[in-house]
């Protein structure tokens, strides 16, 4: 981290990684291979973590770590979560899988004090350095496994909130998904857990089913937070306290849109459309498709589903606030040939979408012969009567 290094990073942070490290000029005053993770994780950051890349001196670590940590709007959104607990159960928090200290440096900012663990020594030092930068001067740094910490805890449960984010790779670096094969193991702490603090926070992969992991973790998981941005699944959170018994509250959340329901007082028959023709087609976002929750929206909205197996939903109203997307309908067809050719009349590119269908969209593009793109979203799917339709629509 000397002059020459920390210049030479400046000077090519928008440059390519792979070609830096091809063309760059060997110099020995240079330690290239630390230049080219900050750069690198410069370049992360300034998708991810904007607010931590315009701050000079932030230190970056290896790739992986990189790879693994929050997004500023993902960690914004667990400071919300953490808000909404009763005032004084969150003096204290502890982060046990401390990581590049992403979620630790929002949560921290929740607590009177922070105490951040992590395994692996090189980022506990990064962790030092970064913490300093950023102010968290309320912040202790502990180098040690999540287990030993847990085990040696002295806090008030009651005003302790702790916070893992298990790692998802086992010793090969293979991705895992169930929580029994992550590291620390979360079903093996759960007790111990319960009597350290009466909140736990944890971060899952969004891979995982929603009811298997409230399952395995028993009854006292009290909120499940399916977190998208940009209609794509990125978390996977589940808070646990010590006073709760029952069904958990699930919040679908997608940027700035949100269904929260419970699974027991929500539960109602799914409401079916009794035929093709509507004014609008929604499809749900990607936090309600994974929560599976296809009859909460029949039954809060003035909506019904194609089908069964569709995942798409008709109405003769917009609905500013559906969870998901909308469009207008212009069209409803079969794929007779004569109808196609009537109802895709003066259409040349499309976005072609496939619920429910014997035919991938990139197959039903190909058969449509249309070119990928444009205003024009063919939505293709199975009615409730068996009936292979296409809606052919535009953006509300």
């Amino acid at each position: 981290m000397n002059d020459h290094t920390i210049r030479f990073v400046k000077e090519h942070r928008e440059e390519d990684v792979r070609a830096l490290a091809l063309q760059a000029r060997r110099d020995g005053d240079i330690d290239l291979p630390w230049a080219l993770d900050q750069i690198q994780g410069w370049q992360t950051v300034r998708r991810k973590l904007p607010s931590w890349a315009a701050i000079e001196g932030i230190i970056y670590p290896p790739h992986l770590s990189m790879e693994q940590c929050s997004s500023e709007a993902t960690a914004r959104y667990k400071c919300q979560i953490v808000d909404s607990l009763p005032a004084g159960s969150h003096e204290t928090l502890i982060d046990l899988t401390g990581g590049f200290g992403v979620d630790f440096s929002y949560l921290a900012t929740r607590a009177k004090r922070a105490v951040y663990v992590e395994r692996q020594e090189h980022l506990c030092e990064v962790a030092r350095h970064n913490f300093a930068l950023l102010g968290l001067d309320h912040t202790d740094v502990i180098n040690a496994q999540a287990e030993d910490t847990l085990r040696d805890l002295h806090t008030d449960p009651a005003t302790t909130i702790i916070y893992l984010d298990p790692a998802r790779r086992d010793s090969n670096s293979a991705r895992t998904y169930a929580i029994a094969d992550c590291v620390p193991n979360v079903l093996e702490l759960q007790d111990v857990l319960l009597e350290r603090a009466n909140h736990i926070l944890i971060k899952l992969s969004p891979m995982l089913d929603w009811h298997k992991a409230v399952s395995d973790l028993g009854g006292h998981v009290a909120e499940v937070h399916i977190v998208s941005a940009g209609n794509e699944c990125k978390e996977l959170l589940m808070l646990l306290s010590t006073d709760h018994n029952g069904d958990p509250t699930i919040h679908c959340i997608n940027d700035d849109q949100s269904l929260t329901f419970s699974p027991s007082r929500d539960a109602q028959p799914l409401l079916i459309a009794d035929n093709d023709r509507a004014a609008c087609l929604y499809e749900p976002n990607a936090s309600v498709m994974k929560a599976g929750c296809f009859e909460v929206l029949t039954g809060r909205y003035p909506v019904k589903a194609l089908a069964t197996d569709s995942h798409l939903f008709v109405s003769d109203d917009v609905i500013g606030d559906f969870p998901g997307r909308g469009f207008a309908i212009d069209a409803v067809t079969t794929m007779n040939k004569k109808e196609l050719a009537r109802a895709l009349a003066g259409v040349t590119r499309a976005n072609v979408a496939t619920r429910n269908f014997p035919m991938t969209a990139q197959q039903l593009r190909q058969r449509l012969g249309l070119k990928d793109g444009g205003e024009c979203y063919i939505f293709g799917t199975t009615t409730a009567a068996g009936q292979r339709m296409l809606y052919i629509c535009h953006k509300l």
